[in-house]
């Protein structure tokens, strides 16, 4: 505030002026709109499916202290090799997904990795190790989540698995799947990667030691055999039970598993 006094001072009819201008009066505050409760509280008892889901996650988390391990995939060779087939598949009357591919691969890396494809039993503490390959697959449903599973995939073709679990995921969405369709897994293969996401970090399917994240397939530029290029990208992130699997022997697994899913042709020579 200038002073109009001697030198520039202020006087008291300078203190008086800017008093009674609007600069020294205080600035209201706006006024604020009256707010009303939006609406209710809604409690929704947690029983049925969801219950038995809420406590096998919880006895999972509690028991089997589990690791993720995430490693980054080339999938443009999967991608194609579907492509490939994909033909020939809906001559048998089948929808070849990603899933039965991955299933098998994830049996012809068992051959190597046993161990991941085992059961765990508390009392008495021991390893069950499985020579059957049932693999479950995470279903999501109007009713939960179900995890049906497919037996022996060690002894079937990639088109009889992709046969089997199109017929098993159907049944399981409007609840018509036995009951002995949705036990006795032996490694689980979980995936939302047609919805979205990066990757994830998935809890054990108790009492299996194992399970399989798959996540989404990107388009990305990457070095690729000296060059530039742009592939198709994803991560797996599969979970491991650390008083079972170690981290170097998880590590090991997922890049034998990487190794198949880079090369899958492999796969065609799997007839059984």
């Amino acid at each position: 505030m200038p002073g109009t006094g001697k030198g520039g001072r202020v006087t008291h009819d300078d203190l008086r002026a800017f008093t009674e201008s609007d600069m020294g009066l205080p600035v209201a505050p706006p006024a604020l709109p009256q707010v009303f409760p939006s609406g209710t509280e809604e409690r929704i008892k947690i029983i049925g499916v969801r219950r038995t889901i809420a406590n096998a996650m919880i006895h999972a988390k509690r028991t089997q202290p589990h690791y993720t391990y995430v490693e980054e995939v080339d999938a443009t060779e999967l991608v194609a090799l579907r492509k490939k087939l994909k033909p020939l598949a809906e001559r048998h009357g089948v929808k070849l997904s990603f899933m039965p591919i991955l299933m098998k691969a994830c049996s012809v890396v068992f051959r190597e990795f046993p161990n991941v494809n085992s059961n765990v039993s508390e009392d008495p503490f021991e390893l069950v190790v499985k020579g059957d390959h049932n693999i479950g697959v995470a279903c999501d449903t109007p009713n939960g989540l179900y995890v049906p599973v497919v037996k022996n995939v060690e002894q079937k073709s990639v088109l009889h698995i992709a046969a089997e679990l199109e017929d098993l995921i159907a049944r399981t969405k409007v609840g018509k799947a036995r009951i002995d369709e949705l036990k006795g897994g032996t490694f689980t293969i979980t995936g939302v990667g047609q919805i979205g996401g990066v990757l994830a970090t998935p809890i054990l399917n108790h009492p299996e030691v194992a399970i399989l994240g798959v996540n989404v397939i990107r388009d990305r530029v990457v070095p690729h055999n000296g060059e530039i290029a742009i592939r198709k990208m994803m991560y797996l992130s599969p979970s491991f039970d650390h008083r079972i699997i170690d981290g170097a022997v998880g590590a090991r697994f997922t890049a034998a598993l990487k190794a198949v899913i880079e090369n899958p042709e492999s796969l065609l020579l799997e007839l059984a």
